[in-house]
């Protein structure tokens, strides 16, 4: 899991003198002598960057045991783009998914992508959720733990699966040892509660709320337990909230072998630049092959079998990536040459700190939140059934989440998100979306009865609004402008055309190396540099 974009604040110390701001009023928002009164809870200080000039940072305490309100305290970083307009909608409370993701840095991209009209009229907030990035504490179970180079992550020996359930044994028990009392209360519930306590903080009567990946269980779970309290809620690329989350990563593994597909129907397009051939299985074999050498001898000493899955699994989030895959993969079959493909695992799978911290939030919440299988067998015999149909992720997702089956702390059940208590709720949705597949989209718009859902036909990045789509991000102005969603007579409300896929390096000379790819050229690459992967 790398999270690409540089975090832009952190958590700041309340001090006196620091920036308050007193809205104006606004529908579901209070007053402004209510606002005055609670903005003190939150002390604002400059923290602008070049791209957000008015970017502020502050923090806010809640209790680690919702249980327990007045015991042990911990700490969440907050980033606020605040509005300018006399029309004031309040808080527009973003996060980008995983769980793991921080969502400091989220806040200055919303706010400088959405239309500017749109964006004057709300406090665009973002949070690191507890545990994670700036927020205190920090966790980090087990530093290193994606260091090159694992073990083969398909088991094909009793020795290679020994070898890495014995790995995750060891991360799930360096979780339990190091954060004992903290852990129990790393889970979506509790970051919901957290949530409400930002609103609170903030001085709002209602937030609003604009979710990516697992930011949608995130906010439908919020939308759930506090519906009172939600005046307009955003989801987008949606977690199906039925198969949390054993079966939820099952159901990856199968899209994702479905995207590594297009991946290599799309290189058999540019055989003149990338000479692999036109037959995209003779490619995807050519692919395979590779894997098999790196196996056997990686990479720069980097780059194994398992390290070049982490590598190309970015391409199934965002085809932005494609084209520097493409030359690694190349460049590797052709010519020999690694240079490529150690530079692609640099960029695109090397794990930093904030990677492990990240980790280590997303198998606290995951393993958390609900029941996995505790009998190895279990998993053996699901995930080669996945990997006799879909290969390219089947055991490396497996491995990913292994740490479940050993957590050290015991499960609760998920939360049901069925809802009829809510305004008018906007939903986005890609068809060929490989992290949260097509049908999490299809649940959800049936489980919240005023929901609506637009869908971009053909699409299969994850995170699809602010991503270059024009179509898609009309709509999502007009609702967080005015309210209103589409209406449609069948389960899609509104159809939106995919974006045009990308094309070889050759023909974008303004993205001429691989270094710059993440964060850097378009709304598109900035977004999934900042939504990372594997959430």
């Amino acid at each position: 899991m790398r999270r690409s974009a540089a975090v832009l604040c952190g958590a700041t110390v309340v001090l006196a003198g620091s920036l308050t701001a007193v809205p104006a009023n606004a529908s579901g928002s209070p007053s402004a002598n209510t606002v005055q009164a609670a903005a003190a809870k939150v002390a604002w200080k400059k923290c602008a960057t070049d791209n957000s000039p008015t970017l502020q940072c502050a923090s806010v305490k809640v209790p680690l045991n919702y249980a327990k309100p007045s015991g042990k305290k911990i700490t969440l970083a907050l980033s606020r783009v605040p509005h300018t307009s006399k029309t004031y909608q309040g808080p527009l409370l973003v996060n980008p998914g995983g769980p793991g993701g921080s969502g400091t840095g989220l806040a200055a991209f919303v706010a400088g992508s959405l239309p500017k009209k749109v964006a004057a009229q709300y406090d665009v907030i973002g949070f690191d959720p507890r545990g994670v990035g700036d927020s205190k504490p920090a966790l980090d179970c087990k530093p290193g733990y994606f260091n090159p180079v694992r073990p083969d992550s398909v088991p094909s020996t009793s020795a290679i699966e020994k070898a890495n359930v014995s790995r995750a044994k060891a991360f799930a028990k360096a979780c339990g040892t190091k954060y004992k009392d903290v852990l129990p209360h790393i889970n979506t519930i509790s970051a919901v509660k957290d949530l409400d306590s930002i609103r609170k903080a903030l001085g709002a009567k209602k937030i609003n709320y604009f979710g990516y990946s697992y930011g949608t269980y995130l906010g439908a779970v919020y939308a759930k337990m506090y519906p009172q309290n939600v005046r307009r809620l955003v989801l987008d690329s949606i977690v199906d909230p039925t198969g949390v989350w054993y079966e939820d990563n099952l159901d990856q593994d199968y899209a994702f072998d479905k995207r590594h597909k297009a991946f290599t129907k799309w290189v058999a397009k540019y055989n003149s630049t990338y000479k692999l051939g036109t037959d995209p299985k003779k490619i995807e074999a050519e692919w395979y092959a590779m894997r098999a050498a790196l196996a056997k001898s990686p990479a720069g000493g980097k780059v194994g079998a398992s390290e070049l899955e982490d590598t190309f699994i970015p391409g199934g989030y965002y085809n932005g990536y494609w084209p520097y895959l493409a030359d690694a993969f190349a460049s590797y079959v052709n010519d020999k040459d690694t240079d490529l493909l150690v530079e692609a695992y640099e960029n695109f799978a090397a794990i930093d700190s904030s990677g492990d911290n990240g980790y280590s939030i997303y198998t606290s919440v995951q393993c958390r939140d609900a029941s996995w299988p505790r009998d190895w067998t279990k998993w053996t015999k699901d995930n080669w059934a996945v990997y006799k149909k879909a290969p390219f992720m089947a055991w490396n997702n497996a491995w990913y989440n292994a740490p479940c089956a050993f957590w050290p702390t015991k499960s609760l059940k998920p939360v049901g998100i069925a809802n009829s208590k809510l305004p008018p709720v906007l939903l986005f949705q890609a068809t060929d979306d490989a992290a949260t597949p097509y049908q999490g989209g299809v649940t959800v718009h049936k489980l919240l009865k005023k929901s609506s859902l637009v869908v971009e036909q053909g699409g299969g990045n994850h995170g699809i609004t602010l991503s270059g789509n024009s179509c898609l991000d009309k709509y999502l102005a007009t609702y967080l402008t005015n309210g209103k969603v589409p209406r449609g007579k069948g389960t899609v409300d509104a159809t939106c055309k995919k974006l045009a896929d990308p094309k070889p390096l050759a023909a974008q000379p303004a993205q001429s190396t691989l270094s710059t790819a993440p964060g850097t050229a378009t709304s598109g690459a900035t977004l999934h540099g900042i939504l990372g992967f594997r959430g």
